[in-house]
């Protein structure tokens, strides 16, 4: 069984959903010992940086997010899921991150032609040896909505890159934690393919 992890996030309804179109066994909570006793856990998202910390500590996710990392079960971070693995964001300097990761959260930059936030369907540079994105064709497009992106301190944590006025640091994975910040269960066929890979990881 896969935990979806219940934060009042925009997104929920749509990973679960999409969970459940793979036929993977879910629930969407923010019960302790639902979480923990589960397989994996997704930790969806939208929004603010800050105003996503503020709510994890007020239900006290925020723990429950790291012991779940900690037992080693595999963990999968979507969108804003995957900033909040990290200590800090420009968009909410004072907002403490869960820090699993070393990296910055940086701004995208204005550039000519270019959309803040990007919004739409871009192209990604997969790893190979990418366990979450394995099997997936060669610069795959996935969907993305988002203003601040990932620039991860170690480059071996990560899956996929895309391009949009900087290089950003699309997905990372070490060992049983995976993220995406992209959202896979808004990206087609190859978004379903991710989630399958992520649904194997996990066990079925």
């Amino acid at each position: 069984m896969i935990a979806i992890i219940d934060y009042n996030a925009g997104n929920l309804q749509s990973v679960y959903k999409a969970f459940k179109h793979i036929g993977c066994d879910c629930v969407i909570t923010r019960d302790r010992d639902t979480i923990m006793s589960a397989d994996g856990a997704v930790l969806p998202g939208v929004g603010s940086f800050g105003d996503t910390v503020d709510t994890l500590n007020k239900y006290g996710i925020k723990q429950v997010a790291l012991d779940f990392m900690n037992s080693g079960k595999p963990f999968l971070g979507i969108c804003l899921g995957l900033q909040l693995l990290f200590p800090h964001s420009e968009e909410s300097p004072e907002a403490e991150g869960l820090g699993v990761f070393g990296g910055e959260i940086r701004k995208i930059p204005n550039g000519e032609g270019l959309k803040i936030p990007h919004m739409g369907w871009n192209s990604l540079s997969v790893n190979p040896e990418s366990r979450l994105l394995k099997g997936i064709e060669e610069n795959p497009y996935v969907y993305f909505v988002h203003s601040y992106y990932l620039d991860a301190a170690d480059k071996s944590i990560v899956a996929a890159t895309t391009e949009y006025g900087v290089t950003i640091d699309a997905a990372v994975e070490k060992g049983n934690i995976f993220a995406t910040q992209f959202h896979p269960e808004k990206s087609g066929e190859t978004g379903l393919a991710i989630l399958k890979n992520f649904a194997e990881i996990v066990g079925g």
